[in-house]
């Protein structure tokens, strides 16, 4: 594999650097991807590269995609996590955008790809119930067919950012008879229907990132169903392969990896620089080298595509490793910045409290961010779940 651009790439790197110097919210900067935002700043950097026509590199150009390669849009990720930019939430452009219009019917495909892209509807996945993460296909939400609705019933949880969607996007069960894969349908609703109650599940920080919502006799056109009826599962699959190849997260990893060194050269222990102890520098290097070994099953995932392959069981791979480095990243930060990651920060760089810091400013959000990210390694799929797809679908136990 040659990982040397060339001059052609280059030239894109110094234009979409340029570009993003010159367009990125300044008001963004340095928030990154936390959930306590407003809807307007989620979808500010979205609606400018929507214009820009640059919002979803990974779809094909028929509906409206780049059309860049695996090394464009690899050095696309890079440059965003160089200035921790704020990419479009997944649950569009990611999740159910492929979907729509890899099975979507043309009508379909019409009404909603374009506000994607834009930035102007906001989706939500209604996936996860109460007796249904993991084992996802034991799903008891309801979907029964009267005339030319289907009238909907039943709860989902960990609605992420449901509180701010216009579309959610549910599997719900149309033939209950059926195997338990074999009768669920993959339908588009408008969260304004009547019968939608969206409820906030708070988290232990006090923010509003999650949410349970009920479903109780909401009727929702047919002509809203996607693909088959009782074939939403291979759609189900579909998206979640997409979404697990993105949890991957290599460039935002690289750039942490940058921050954490620094960190670890200003803090010190019994005089010695971090970065300079045994110890901790071995914990450096390891994470380092699976990182890099990341990055490279990445960047094939990334040629396959382009290849015309879709992101099949390999995204597991990408997902369990992504996850677990991320998860070892927030920890040896944490582990850096030692007391000063104790202090309750949520809040202090960007909204308004005029409290005095506690230590320096890159051990702001240490503890936070240890603590949100302990989320990633059930996401997606647990991983647990994904090593029994590697196990089944690649080495063929």
């Amino acid at each position: 594999m040659n990982l040397e651009f060339s001059p052609e790439e280059i030239a894109f790197r110094d234009e979409v650097r340029t570009f993003i110097r010159d367009n990125y919210p300044k008001e963004l900067m340095g928030l990154g991807n936390r959930e306590d935002l407003t809807r307007e700043q989620f979808l500010a950097w979205h609606k400018i590269l929507g214009k820009k026509g640059w919002s979803a590199p990974a779809w094909p150009k028929k509906y409206g995609g780049t059309g860049w390669t695996s090394t464009q849009r690899y050095i696309w990720s890079e440059e965003n996590a160089r200035v921790d930019a704020m990419m479009p939430l997944p649950f569009g452009v990611s999740m159910v955008g492929p979907v729509i219009y890899t099975f979507g019917d043309e009508e379909q495909k019409a009404r909603h790809l374009p506000g994607i892209l834009a930035g102007d509807v906001w989706w939500a996945q209604g996936y996860s119930e109460p007796g249904a993460g993991s084992d996802l296909a034991s799903l008891k939400t309801t979907a029964v067919r009267d005339g030319d609705h289907y009238i909907l019933n039943g709860q989902k949880t960990w609605t992420t950012l449901a509180q701010h969607a216009d579309w959610g996007f549910f599997l719900c069960r149309t033939d209950p008879s059926a195997k338990a894969q074999e009768g669920i349908s993959f339908i588009l609703v408008d969260m304004k229907t009547p019968g939608i109650e969206v409820r906030p599940i708070k988290l232990i920080d006090g923010t509003h990132e999650v949410n349970e919502t009920w479903l109780t006799d909401v009727r929702v056109p047919v002509e809203n169903l996607v693909g088959k009826e009782n074939e939403g599962w291979t759609y189900a699959k579909f998206l979640l392969a997409h979404e697990r190849s993105g949890i991957a997260g290599v460039a935002r990893s690289k750039r942490g990896v940058e921050r954490l060194r620094s960190i670890a050269s200003q803090e010190t222990m019994d005089g010695t620089p971090l970065i300079r102890t045994d110890e901790f520098a071995r914990k450096i290097s390891q994470l380092e080298i699976d990182l890099t070994a990341l990055e490279f099953t990445e960047l094939r995932t990334l040629a396959s595509e382009a290849a015309g392959k879709g992101p099949g069981p390999e995204s597991s791979i990408l997902k369990i490793k992504g996850t677990e480095i991320q998860q070892r990243l927030t920890e040896l930060t944490l582990e850096a910045v030692g007391n000063y990651g104790a202090p309750y920060a949520r809040g202090m760089d960007n909204f308004g409290v005029n409290e005095v810091g506690v230590g320096p400013d890159y051990s702001n959000f240490s503890a936070d961010n240890y603590f949100n990210m302990r989320k990633t390694s059930i996401y997606g799929g647990s991983n647990e779940i994904q090593r029994n797809i590697i196990s089944k679908m690649i080495l063929g136990l």
